[in-house]
């Protein structure tokens, strides 16, 4: 059996990485990230170290560099295949060389290989990159580092066997250190910085409260990734950013000219949002590769992915309104659907739906998420019934760019809301998918709870839809603009678009340029305007063109996909030159640095050493190529008997053979989950023993508590209701809209002695709740 630590445990080879520091600068929406890579050679023979990491998925690398003793050398951007060239003819003539390159398959997954490292030799490498901060659902912007890698599954006929080799560890066994910094600054005061990892105190560095530091707290562990939450007073304002161009570059070029950052946040009118839509398409997608069977995060409670997936398919079930439609799929290597089609939602097709997610089991091995979104949108729409698809995964698959090339051919006949599940998922794929999809992403780490994050995408999703959507710019004679970005598709109450323009020409003095965003809500046309400053802001660097730059490549690259063996009209040249003008990274070209002075030859073999990353969680694999590797992920206790080690393996597709069955094991119920399970698809409970269980009576308590003269579904209901807003207010996000639900149905019976009802229903709960608090 090989040995799961390979390069650190069994062959005891030294690791040349020996520490990364990190330097984060925020500015209001956007982040520049500074990461340094010490490494040394402690052997007597010379080295090359390759390095296989993450980077957020729509990061622009734009800056690389070493130091080896005194001399520093910057990297130049060049065609993919030519770095390539020029590192190997580097190393062949005993010279130092540095390559950073994109992968092919995967846009947040970098391989960094330093050739040619003498015995005792050691070099500094720097790598700067930026990117825009997603805003959360809570109003939050969210940074995140990653600092685990999981192995990404690699589909039959994907394409993908020319991808990265990731040499893994337990997070535990990285021998190298990590430490991180943030600056934070902002027109509007910051009012605090979250973390899922621990963090010294924020260090505020005016009265204003507009600037702050904040730090990792020592001994980072490598068992997460490091994720930032930050908050400032009155975040949702509309703003634009004018950058001045190079003076260096070409007047007229991407570089040359001024680019304009407008963030856009259209205010819709409380009146539309609060209503919910009664209707809609809802297919969810749920994660049953070998992987979701793994803790949710890293604390001693032992909920699963898969069962906390299944507890949010029940609060999601119960939660949609009469008259829409649902399938639910779910897929490993295989995929299944309860329904060959979309259904209408029904106490039956409820009923049938989740009884198949309580045998759901991590059981059908890897992570083909392509085929059942292929099936799904080989799928009729149904008239009058937006689709809206919500995706459940862990995130480590190889075919990253085909499957977010998909969900943009499809883009105009629905919205897709997506979950990254668990530490090391792909935020290229997690964001990429809500992005091409005109939805929203939501990700689920460290202490977080899946459900109230999937119940605030469901609001969204049952929000009006906003059509028509068009951008206008008014400038100043003389000034026309480029506009960067793609066109807008989806605007949500409360979240952030960016566009990107490239303004060409000269503008007078003090002028000021107007966008407009015109929409319709609802079937109201509604407008939002913004006025900026043409005059550029002062000390901003390049971070908005080489962001602007960085969009543009995204488009063209995915252009390029589309038209694969077809005439492409020079896309790719278009997204080398753009690249290598900008200084910011491609999948077409690299990075490369070689040291001119250090010509001599070296002496002795060329050694490879892979530098291994974090790793959580169990890849889909086959039993062929398993490791204790993959049993130490989940906890598995180590043994040299093949049936100990494998029995974390339960339920994985072996070596190709039909997947086996996996009976869930079923905890004590929640009591919130035990009532939520009691409800009618219509929204209503019924008077049963099992409701006064959930609601710790005796079934005579309930029964004697109840006014003669009303119905009984009618008293369950209010009763049920009491209880979630008495007991369970912390879990509201939750509840919410099925308690809606609940309130609509009530209002419908036009029930006789309502008030005399909640008083009872208080009254045997202890609760003092008033009839317009539960929405009566």
């Amino acid at each position: 059996m090989v040995n799961c630590c390979g390069l650190i445990t069994a062959n005891k080879d030294p690791v040349p990485l020996k520490s990364i520091e990190v330097e984060l600068e925020v500015r209001d929406h956007v982040a520049t990230v500074v990461s340094t890579l010490n490494y040394e050679n402690k052997e007597d023979k010379p080295l090359e170290a390759v390095f296989v990491f993450p980077l957020p998925g729509d990061a622009a690398v734009c800056h690389f560099s070493a130091q080896i003793g005194q001399t520093q050398i910057v990297a130049e951007v060049k065609e993919k295949q030519k770095a390539r060239e020029e590192y190997d003819d580097a190393l062949s003539s005993g010279q130092q060389a540095f390559l950073l390159e994109e992968s092919e398959q995967s846009p947040d997954i970098f391989s960094l290989s330093v050739g040619s490292l003498p015995p005792g030799e050691s070099a500094s490498i720097r790598l700067d990159y930026v990117t825009e901060l997603a805003v959360q659902a809570d109003d939050g912007l969210r940074f995140c580092l990653p600092a685990v890698l999981n192995p990404r599954y690699q589909p039959l006929g994907s394409g993908g066997s020319g991808g990265v080799q990731v040499t893994s560890v337990p997070a535990s066994l990285v021998p190298y250190s990590l430490s991180f910094s943030a600056r934070v600054s902002s027109p509007r005061p910051i009012s605090k910085v979250e973390s899922s990892c621990s963090l010294d105190p924020l260090q505020y560095l005016n009265s204003e409260q507009t600037q702050a530091t904040i730090k990792l707290a020592a001994g980072h562990k490598f068992d997460r990734d490091v994720e930032l939450l930050i908050y400032y007073k009155d975040a949702h304002q509309p703003t634009a950013v004018v950058e001045a161009g190079q003076a260096s570059a070409e007047l007229g070029s991407l570089m040359g000219d001024p680019v304009v950052m407008v963030s856009l946040y259209p205010e819709f009118p409380q009146s539309v949002m609060s209503s919910v839509a009664s209707c809609g398409e809802f297919v969810f997608l749920l994660d049953r590769s070998g992987s979701m069977d793994c803790p949710i995060n890293n604390s001693k409670q032992q909920e699963t992915r898969i069962s906390s997936a299944r507890d949010t398919l029940l609060l999601l079930l119960k939660s949609l309104p009469m008259g829409c439609y649902f399938n639910i799929y779910s897929f490993g290597s295989s995929y299944e659907h309860i329904f060959p089609k979309s259904v209408e939602y029904s106490q039956q097709t409820m009923e049938e739906a989740l009884k198949k997610v309580g045998e759901m089991g991590a059981n059908l091995g890897g992570t083909e998420i392509l085929s059942p979104l292929q099936h799904i949108y080989s799928q009729s729409c149904i008239p009058s019934q937006p689709r809206q698809l919500f995706v459940f995964t862990d995130g480590e698959v190889g075919n990253t760019k085909q499957v977010l090339d998909l969900v943009k051919k499809n883009s105009g006949s629905h919205r897709c809301f997506s979950f990254g599940i668990g530490e090391g998922s792909s935020s290229a794929l997690i964001n990429g998918l809500a992005k091409e999809g005109g939805g929203h992403a939501q990700f689920i780490t460290g202490t977080d709870r899946m459900q109230p994050k999937v119940m605030q995408s469901l609001r969204f999703a049952l929000q009006p839809a906003v059509v028509d959507i068009s951008v206008t710019w008014d400038l100043p004679k003389g000034v026309s603009v480029t506009v960067l970005s793609p066109p807008i598709t989806a605007l949500f109450q409360g979240q952030r678009s960016l566009i990107y323009a490239q303004l060409t020409g000269q503008s007078p003095k003090a002028a000021e340029g107007c966008v407009t965003v015109k929409y319709s809500l609802a079937g109201h046309p509604s407008q939002n305007q913004l006025r900026f400053s043409l005059k550029p802001a002062e000390d901003t660097g390049s971070t908005v063109h080489r962001l602007g730059a960085r969009t543009l490549i995204r488009s063209l690259e995915m252009e390029e996909r589309e038209r694969r063996g077809q005439p492409d009209g020079g896309l790719k040249e278009k997204v080398v030159q753009l690249s290598v003008q900008s200084g910011v990274s491609s999948s077409f070209t690299a990075f490369i640095a070689v040291n001119k002075a250090d010509g001599e030859a070296i002496q002795g073999p060329l050694v490879r050493r892979n530098i291994p990353i974090a790793w959580m969680g169990v890849p889909p694999i086959n039993l062929c190529s398993f490791s204790t590797q993959n049993a130490m992920a989940c906890g598995a206790p180590m043994s040299d008997e093949p049936e100990m080690a494998f029995g974390v393996l339960r339920g994985l597709d072996l070596c190709g053979g039909a997947p086996t069955t996996v009976i869930p094991k079923q905890p004590p119920r929640d009591p919130l989950l035990q009532l939520v399970s009691l409800q009618q698809a219509s929204g209503c409970w019924l008077l049963d023993p099992a409701l006064s269980a959930a609601l710790g009576k005796t079934s005579e308590e309930v029964d004697k508590s109840k006014p003669a003269p009303v119905n009984s579904d009618v008293w369950a209901t209010v009763l049920a209701l009491i209880w979630l807003h008495g007991f369970k207010k912390d879990a509201k996000e939750e509840w919410e809209l099925l308690a809606m639900k609940a309130a609509s149905w009530l209002r419908s019976q036009n029930a006789p002695c309502l008030t005399e009802c909640v008083e009872a229903g208080n009254a045997l709960l202890g609760c003092s709740m008033q009839k317009d608090v539960l929405g009566l």
